[in-house]
């Protein structure tokens, strides 16, 4: 099967031992699992234990990976770490040093099969000078580019370091340079304690956080400096597409809110979205906000608030079949996500090997 034929999901996730034994040296680690607790509950914390517990192998394992991707009818997956390891809090060395393992462990990861697997490192925005660095190095590993969280604690204390923050202009720069994708994956919303039950921390944080974060990259001018970034949005950009309306009326009617040179909508058919908005209305909805060539194929796999059947999920949007030929992977491939080394007849190796 070739590239352009692939079901090809941009949207699936890694457990990386070594990185969290790094993660652990550290005596913010534990501040760190505190901050996760306040912002989740005892409730959902508990859950979401057993659910990754349950989850294991998939996460971990390339052969289990394979056989889940035979299973849900994908032939590529490009995977990116599990977000809870960003551990964004990391200064200076330690930084550096679990940056490189994340890129490291996910190509070493994706080189299990490389006819099917392929990745995203990893860019702390934290340090936008590293952010620079890593990126330099996961394109040198081979993988598609870096995979960066909404926000990060400004090191040196008061505000977030936010998308729009003027520091990140070489992290852009250089991702611009070398056709790198950055792939945007909010981890902890900055509501903290208010979404601490019912699962809000990831129900309505997620799709809050994109939405900040996109508004941050579009009203501060960031695509207009940087217009051939290549921006991967997970989570089909949480609320902010079906939304852009009320984005477009305050750039039309508002001076403060003029800091891009077009209206917000706009912005929305430069950069990609993942299909992984649940149902086929929300889906018709995102193809018809930021254009059918910008949606590709994304599962969270494999995690309880993902997907199983995101091809299938695809065709029951009832889309115009080259709208879905193009979401399936046809995008994917453009945005330059497939395997360097897929051929004709290579998109499902003998998996005897692993």
């Amino acid at each position: 099967m070739s590239s352009s034929s692939s079901a090809i999901d941009a949207h699936a996730h890694v457990w990386l031992s070594e990185v969290e034994s790094l993660a652990k040296t550290r005596p913010e680690y534990a501040d760190y699992l505190a901050l996760e607790l306040l912002r989740a509950g005892c409730e959902s914390a508990a859950v979401s234990a057993g659910s990754v517990e349950a989850r294991g192998a998939r996460l971990v394992d390339p052969g289990a990976r394979l056989a889940a991707m035979d299973a849900s009818g994908v032939d590529v997956q490009v995977v990116s770490v599990a977000p809870t390891q960003y551990h964004s809090w990391a200064d200076g060395a330690r930084a550096r040093d679990l940056a490189q393992a994340t890129n490291e462990s996910v190509a070493r990861h994706c080189a299990a099969s490389p006819a099917r697997l392929t990745g995203f490192g990893v860019a702390p925005i934290r340090h936008p000078a590293l952010a620079v660095e890593s990126i330099d190095h996961a394109m040198r590993l081979g993988l598609r580019g870096v995979e960066i969280s909404s926000h990060a604690v400004d090191p040196a204390g008061g505000r977030t370091v936010d998308l729009s923050d003027r520091r990140l202009d070489a992290f852009w720069s250089r991702a611009e340079e070398l056709g790198a994708v950055v792939f945007l994956h909010p981890w902890g919303c900055t509501l903290d304690a208010r979404l601490d039950r019912w699962y809000l921390s990831n129900s309505v944080g997620q799709p809050v956080e994109h939405a900040v974060a996109l508004s941050h990259l579009i009203f501060s001018g960031v695509l207009d400096r940087f217009a051939r970034l290549r921006v991967l949005v997970g989570h089909g950009g949480g609320y902010l597409p079906a939304h852009i309306g009320r984005a477009d009326f305050a750039w039309r009617n508002r001076p403060d809110a003029r800091g891009c040179a077009e209206p917000p909508s706009a912005y929305l058919r430069r950069m990609w979205f993942d299909s992984l908005v649940y149902t086929p209305a929300a889906l018709r909805t995102l193809v018809t906000a930021v254009g059918a060539e910008r949606v590709v194929l994304g599962s969270d796999y494999p995690f309880d608030m993902g997907v199983e059947d995101p091809t299938e999920r695809l065709e029951q949007a009832g889309l115009d079949p080259a709208v879905t030929a193009a979401i399936r992977g046809r995008n994917a491939a453009a945005l330059g996500l497939a395997p360097a080394v897929a051929e004709p007849g290579s998109a499902r190796p003998d998996r005897s090997v692993l």
